[in-house]
């Protein structure tokens, strides 16, 4: 699959919280750890467990920095 985005920050999943509708991804990358928030049907078509290795894409117009 090709995208467009350029951030893709490798990583391995160390946590998924469920809900209802949406579920929350922890993704330690190095130490730093990064959450995304996907459907509960995305994680199933993925079949995302806890210790997979994904890459998290990043695509924004703006990114925040502070001191």
């Amino acid at each position: 699959m090709k995208l467009s985005a350029r951030n893709a920050l490798k990583g391995k999943v160390v946590e998924i919280a469920k809900g209802q509708i949406v579920a929350k991804v922890k993704i330690d990358i190095g130490g730093q750890s990064v959450t995304s928030v996907v459907s509960v049907e995305a994680i199933d078509d993925l079949g995302l467990s806890i210790g997979d290795e994904v890459s998290a894409i990043i695509k924004s117009t703006e990114v925040l920095l502070a001191k």
